[in-house]
Parts: C-alpha cells; sequence; structure tokens
C-alpha cells in the first residue's frame, strides 16, 4: 500500500526560534494521536539541524538542493548537507523554483539524482500555470515534466519518488481545483506511470495534492481514490490550521 503523507511547506517564513517554537508545537500536538498518515515539515535550510533534534514522529525536509554535488557555488546547499542535518525529504522542482528562479525540467533531473544518491526522499513536484490550463495543455505539460526530469530512473528508483500534483493556478489565489479536477490530473499521472514501469509502481507511488489544501477542502480531497495527501503552504505554518488536515485522513 502506498503511504498517505501531509506535508508542511513553510517556505521563506519563521526564524529559527519560531520554527523551533512550531516544530515543537506541532509534535505535541500529534503525541499520543494516531494519524492515518506521514507528517513531514520542509523547513528553511537553516532550521534543519536544530529542528532535526527536536523531533521524532515528524518527518523533515529541506525546501531545495542544489543540481551539483559540491565546489564554488556561493550560496547553495549540497543534498550531501541537507542528508547531514538529518533530514528525510527535500522538495525538488516546487513552482516557484520553476518561475522565479529558472530551473528547468534538466537541472531538476540532476537534483533528483543527487537526492536520492544522498538517500534523500525527493518530493518532486510538476504542474500546470494558468494559461496552460486554459489551452487545454495541462496534461502534456506534466507529462513532460516526469518524462524529462524523472523517466531516466530504474523503477527501483522511481519508487522512492514522492510526486506533488500544483495547479499552479490555484496556489496562494484562494483558487483551489475542484475535488474532481484533482483527481482527474493525479489518475492522469498515475496512468503515465504506469504506462512507463507497470501497474504496480504505479499502484505504489504517492501522489500529493499541492494547491491551497486546507482544512475546508483537505477531506473532500482526499477521499478520491489517486490522492494521496498534500503539500500544504500556508495553513502549515499554524499548527490549528495544519492538523485539520493531517487529521482529515
Amino acid at each position: 500500500m502506498r503511504k498517505n503523507i501531509v506535508a508542511g511547506n513553510w517556505k521563506m517564513n519563521n526564524n529559527l526560534q519560531e520554527g523551533l517554537n512550531l516544530a515543537k508545537e506541532l509534535q505535541q500536538a500529534l503525541a499520543g494521536k494516531t494519524v492515518n498518515c506521514d507528517v513531514v515539515i520542509c523547513t528553511p535550510f537553516i532550521h534543519l539541524a536544530s529542528i532535526a533534534k527536536e523531533i521524532t514522529t515528524v518527518g523533515l525536509g529541506a525546501q531545495n538542493c542544489a543540481d551539483k554535488v559540491s565546489g564554488a557555488y556561493t550560496g547553495e546547499v549540497s543534498a550531501a548537507m541537507i542528508a547531514s542535518t538529518g533530514a528525510q525529504y527535500v522538495i525538488i522542482g516546487h513552482s516557484e523554483r520553476r518561475a522565479y528562479y529558472g530551473e528547468t525540467n534538466a537541472i531538476l533531473k540532476e537534483k533528483v539524482l543527487l537526492a536520492l544518491a544522498n538517500h534523500l526522499t525527493p518530493i518532486f513536484c510538476i504542474g500546470e500555470v494558468l494559461a496552460e490550463r486554459e489551452a487545454g495543455k495541462q496534461n502534456k505539460v506534466v507529462e513532460t515534466q516526469i518524462r524529462e526530469s524523472l523517466f531516466h530512473l530504474s523503477a527501483k528508483d522511481f519508487g522512492k519518488i514522492v510526486l506533488a500534483y500544483e495547479p499552479v493556478w490555484a496556489i496562494g489565489t484562494g483558487v483551489t481545483a475542484t475535488s474532481d479536477q484533482a483527481q482527474e490530473m493525479h489518475a492522469f499521472i498515475r496512468k503515465t506511470i504506469a504506462e512507463k514501469y507497470g501497474s504496480a509502481v504505479a499502484g505504489e507511488t504517492s501522489i500529493l495534492y499541492g494547491g491551497s489544501c486546507n482544512a475546508s477542502n483537505a477531506k473532500e480531497l482526499f477521499a478520491n481514490p489517486d490522492v494521496d495527501g498534500g503539500l500544504i503552504g500556508g495553513a502549515s505554518l499554524s499548527v490549528d490550521k495544519f492538523m485539520p488536515i493531517v487529521e482529515a485522513f
């Protein structure tokens, strides 16, 4: 059975002390509870080593990694550095990285390889912008992102990937893809994987929804057969907003 996962993406929020406090508060909220999903928080780089010492039941991830092993790349953080903090996950290919920092499918391919080489689980983001959705190109866009960045992997290595579908037009806009739209795309993604790696691999791949998921719509979204959780932005910055999403399973 594939895993249900609710992952919080803190983005560029919370100083170190605020981040530590939030992580501790989340861990306390989960204490003694049985939840039907894995819970992960993806924090700014500077938080990782400190938070890793404070959490035991929550997975920890970075929000990006470099596409190089090491060297004269001022300001970059390698996959090996991330792994050395105790983190287990890394978000790769978030729509903001693609849009603001020019990350291409070829660059992301290298990041995936380095993450896997350092035993990190990539949370690999895919999705279309509004113009692509309005033009009916969403399936082609998403298929190309998967094919060019992931389909070089062996079936064994692909099985280590978590996917996150981001309808980019529904991030930070207050607009959410309908439950049917989310299921339709997730089913298409799973079909695309099955055509490459077979139904067994496709059936075990966790595909998260990453578009303005919140306490009011999480249960409906997660009820879809091909939606295996969420990559949560703003709502992950508050335990009171994040926990109802975790509990939606």
